[in-house]
């Protein structure tokens, strides 16, 4: 099995990186096409497995594996190189792979009802975006254990970021209050992606954070909202790590955990022609 899953490595590598149609994967089409229309070239990749767990029965082999993905990207005179770890599942009969697929994370909290204000003085603070691009690229393919883990986590991620960058927390214990955690307890702004973009678009919230119309305005340590069915429920965030060529943001994220990504995210199994988004500057200080 180890075998197998070596050789469609090395087929999804070359995918990558030319334009042989004998072995089809749709993730490299995508993201390759998302390159090309922002003047990118994918010249390289690296991707190393890791087995999580194996499942056998009397007729089925099933491995969930995790595949970590580096792409050396070239746009411009620029190089940089962009990360993305995925889940998957390989299902084999025999000695033949059938079947290959990504494990999409179930999110598991939605109650995001309760209506998300702030306090009444909002609290002053310095946002120190230095050190919120260091914690995102130290913890985003690992899971920092000063704070709870969410199996959803990629508003979590980004609160803990915020929070580093000097972010008060507020309105504890109220659940649909403010934005904080503490111990098991949290409110649903701090874990809940569609109750940040709430909060993130209150005028009184304590991060003092203003939306912005397009992600060129964005600074290293802001935040972009994702809606990807565009159906009003915001299901996604991640945080600016960085700039491309052309000064377009890059980003780092948990649940797909991703460094480096392009904000955009026309390349992920989640896209849809409908995906809408909400960009958020953090105006807390330097």
């Amino acid at each position: 099995m180890k075998k197998l899953l070596q050789d469609l490595f090395e087929k999804r590598v070359n995918q990558y990186v030319s334009f042989s149609r004998d072995f089809l994967y749709p993730k490299a089409e995508r993201k390759k096409e998302a390159c090309a229309n922002r003047s990118a070239e994918i010249v390289k990749v690296m991707v190393n497995g890791k087995i999580i767990e194996k499942i056998s029965d009397d007729v089925f082999n099933k491995v969930k594996y995790q595949a970590h993905f580096q792409y050396l990207i070239k746009q411009k005179n620029q190089l940089y190189i962009e990360e993305e770890v995925e889940v998957r599942v390989a299902t084999f009969y025999k000695d033949s792979l059938i079947l290959d697929e990504e494990i999409a994370p179930e999110e598991t909290m939605h109650d995001d009802r309760a209506i998300i204000e702030e306090a009444d003085d909002r609290l002053s603070y310095e946002y120190d975006r230095l050190q919120v691009v260091q914690y995102a690229e130290r913890w985003w393919n690992d899971y920092n254990p000063a704070y709870k883990k969410f199996e959803v986590d990629c508003t979590n991620f980004i609160s803990q970021c915020l929070h580093t960058g000097g972010g008060p927390m507020s309105g504890y214990p109220n659940r649909g209050k403010g934005w904080w955690l503490r111990d098991n307890n949290w409110s649903y702004s701090w874990a809940v992606a569609n109750s940040l973009r709430i909060y993130l678009a209150n005028p009184q919230n304590n991060l003092r954070a203003k939306e912005v119309k397009s992600p060129d305005q964005l600074l290293l340590g802001d935040v972009i909202c994702y809606d990807f069915e565009g159906d009003g429920r915001f299901n996604h965030n991640t945080v600016v790590t960085g700039k491309d060529a052309f000064g377009m943001p890059l980003v780092n994220a948990h649940t797909y955990n991703s460094r480096k990504r392009y904000w955009a995210y026309e390349d992920s199994t989640a896209y849809t022609p409908n995906i809408k988004y909400k960009f958020f500057t953090i105006n807390g200080g330097r």
